[in-house]
């Protein structure tokens, strides 16, 4: 291993590289990390230097905060290389400004836009080459943080650790993806943490998902805590709806995620004339859009797939299976997005940041 300085970032180089066993043909997403990762620490009230060193398992106490009242909190975003091989973020302060939000959400340490950014650029140098060119590929961002301060009394840690990882990834395709409208189940409430991308709305999600997998559907979409008449969100992604020609989408709140690629899509299909309504969609209005023939897609919207089809879904044991659509205005937007955020496109709205 070799140490060297960036700035304020003391950086461990790894003796070896991983990079020569991975089959980048064939990645399963989220389960191959690069050589390193960005590691802060935030103890005795200030925030420690920061480091990248080797990818490897680091130990805990057992009585962290993190395993016992949940303070853990995520972000999810991606860089792309052009044919040039630049390496280009998309919109990473709006991550960043989430990061943050969610932290304040959680009564976490906010991380200083410095350690954040120059933390993520310095790792993206270092194991630039495993970010791969081509549409389809990129490398998926994991920032997160955890608490680390010990004992077992139900307060919010003292010390925390942020960290970044890195995963590349290629093309994600998630198949025919087929839904069920949630009934009685929730992901999130009014005055919860539904609009924080803290570790323990997705554990809350697994176990009626399970539900819904045994019956043979893919995902849930989830409905308003209090009625179970509206719908917010598909599976782990923000969902729209294609009624004729316009699209429709809930309004962001305390129940629902500020999506990075929910906004993004609606400020593409805004500049592309297509009329955008953002307001709370009726499971109702759903079931009666597809009765009449004018509901014309599903699709959910988030990092990973960028965009998810989906082919029909369920309610009160009635499913509806949606016509093919050989205009999907879902598969246009998503090819305008990614071709942005490849370069491969103008980027006239000022989303990409160069590393």
């Amino acid at each position: 291993m070799s140490t060297t300085q960036s700035s304020k970032i003391e950086i461990i180089k790894a003796a070896t590289t991983k990079i020569n066993e991975v089959d980048f043909e064939n990645l399963s997403f989220g389960s191959v990390f690069t050589d390193h990762l960005f590691e802060c620490d935030f103890k005795n009230g200030a925030w420690q230097k920061p480091i990248i060193k080797p990818y490897a398992p680091f130990l805990l106490d057992p009585s962290s905060r993190v395993f016992h009242y949940g303070q853990a909190i995520f972000e999810g975003m991606k860089a792309y290389k052009d044919e040039d091989d630049a390496i280009w973020l998309f919109r990473p302060d709006e991550n960043y400004k989430r990061f943050n939000k969610s932290a304040v959400r959680m009564a976490m340490q906010e991380v200083p836009e410095d350690i954040f950014m120059s933390g993520l650029k310095e790792l993206l140098k270092l194991d630039e080459a495993w970010i791969k060119r081509g549409k389809g590929n990129s490398m998926y961002i994991r920032p997160f943080m955890i608490a680390t301060g010990t004992g077992v009394i139900a307060n919010p840690s003292d010390d925390y650790k942020f960290m970044i990882i890195l995963s590349p990834v290629s093309a994600y395709y998630a198949g025919e993806v087929k839904v069920l409208i949630a009934e009685h189940y929730s992901r999130a409430a009014n005055g919860g943490i539904g609009a924080a991308k803290a570790a323990g709305n997705y554990a809350a999600q697994f176990y009626p998902t399970s539900l819904a997998n045994k019956q043979g559907f893919q995902q849930v979409i989830w409905t308003d805590d209090a009625t179970h008449t509206k719908m917010e969100e598909a599976g782990t992604m923000n969902v729209f709806f294609r009624i004729n020609d316009t699209l429709f989408t809930a309004p962001v709140s305390e129940r629902i995620l500020d999506g990075v690629t929910r906004k993004t899509l609606i400020d593409l299909a805004k500049s592309e004339e297509i009329t955008v309504d953002v307001r709370p969609v009726l499971v109702s209005e759903l079931v009666e859009a597809f009765k009449n023939g004018t509901l014309k897609e599903i699709f959910g919207a988030g990092t990973a797939a960028v965009v998810s089809p989906i082919s029909g879904f369920s309610y009160q044991d009635v499913y509806y299976e949606l016509p093919k659509n050989e205009n999907s205005m879902a598969l246009q937007l998503k090819d305008k997005l990614t071709n942005i955020q490849n370069k491969l496109a103008e980027d006239t709205f000022g989303w990409t940041v160069k590393v």
